[in-house]
C-alpha cells in the first residue's frame, strides 16, 4: 500500500486591528466668571452712579464733557420744559451712565479673576521633598527659591520653577488659554513650569525659582488688580481733540435752540 501525504489546510489569517492610537489626557475646564454674573452686574449698576462724581469723570475728558452737557441740558428742561431738550437730557444721561457701567463691569470681572487667582494660590498645597528623600506636605506660600516639590498626576504646580527630575503633561490653559496640554520635562528648553498649571499624567520633581509674590501668578493678579496704564502721547491728543469737538458741537447747538424758541 503506497502511502501519499494528505495536505493540511492551511488556517485563513484572521486581520487583526491596528491598535487604537493612545487618547490625549482630559483638560480640567476652569469656571470662569461670566460676563452676565448678577453679583458683578449689581455692582456695576451702582458704580455707574457712583462714577458720576466730576473728580472721577474728569479722567475720561470726553465722557466729563458729555457730562456737564447733560447737566447743562437739565437744567436748560427744568427751567423752561421743551420735549427735544429733554429728549437731548435723556441721551446725553444714558450716554453717561451706560459709559460708566460698562467701564464698571470689566473692572468687576477684573476683581472677580484676581479674587478666583488669590483664592487659588492661597488653597494650594506643595509636597516639599526633604534631602533625605520624603515629603513633606506645606502651603505654597511658604515656598522659597531653591525648595524641591513633587508633582503627581491631578495636582497644581505650586509655584514657577523648572523640572529637574521626570517628565509629565501639563494643563497650562490657566496661565495661557491654549487648551491643548503641554510635555515639560527635565533639561533642555521645555522644562520651565508656572504655578498654578496642572499636572495631567505621571510625576515631576520641580525646584522653585521664585519667592512668594514675585511669581507669575501674583504678577497677574498685581496687573488685574491695577488695571490702569499711562496713555500715549497720541492718546492724550485724541482725547484733548474729542472733548474739544463735543464742546463746539454742544454750545452752538444750545445757543441755536434758545434762538428757535
Amino acid at each position: 500500500m503506497t502511502g501519499h501525504i494528505v495536505p493540511v489546510p492551511e488556517t485563513p489569517e484572521v486581520p487583526v486591528a491596528p491598535p487604537a492610537p493612545p487618547r490625549p489626557p482630559k483638560v480640567r475646564a476652569r469656571p470662569t466668571s461670566s460676563l452676565l454674573d448678577p453679583l458683578i452686574l449689581r455692582r456695576a449698576v451702582l458704580e455707574a452712579f457712583v462714577k458720576l462724581d466730576p473728580r472721577t469723570m474728569i479722567g475720561n475728558p470726553v465722557m466729563f464733557v458729555v457730562e456737564i452737557g447733560s447737566v447743562i441740558t437739565t437744567v436748560e428742561f427744568f427751567s423752561r420744559p421743551d420735549v427735544f431738550v429733554g429728549l437731548v437730557t435723556l441721551w446725553l444721561w444714558a450716554t453717561v451712565l451706560f459709559a460708566n457701567f460698562a467701564e464698571a463691569v470689566a473692572e468687576g470681572r477684573g476683581k472677580a479673576q484676581a479674587d478666583t487667582l488669590r483664592r487659588g494660590r492661597r488653597e494650594t498645597m506643595a509636597q516639599l521633598l526633604r534631602p533625605d528623600g520624603t515629603t513633606q506636605e506645606i502651603p505654597a506660600a511658604q515656598l522659597r527659591a531653591g525648595n524641591l516639590t513633587v508633582v503627581t498626576a491631578g495636582q497644581v504646580i505650586p509655584g514657577d520653577g523648572d523640572v529637574v527630575e521626570g517628565m509629565a503633561v501639563v494643563d497650562e490653559s490657566a496661565i495661557t488659554g491654549e487648551s491643548a496640554p503641554v510635555i515639560r520635562e527635565s533639561g533642555g528648553d521645555r522644562s520651565a513650569v508656572t504655578g498654578g498649571t496642572i499636572v495631567l499624567s505621571d510625576r515631576i520633581v520641580v525646584q522653585v525659582t521664585s519667592n512668594p509674590g514675585e511669581t507669575f501668578l501674583d504678577r497677574m493678579i498685581t496687573l488685574v488688580e491695577g488695571a490702569s496704564r499711562q496713555k500715549t502721547p497720541n492718546e492724550v491728543a485724541l482725547d484733548i481733540l474729542v472733548a474739544g469737538l463735543t464742546l463746539i458741537l454742544l454750545v452752538p447747538h444750545r445757543g441755536a435752540h434758545r434762538r428757535m424758541t
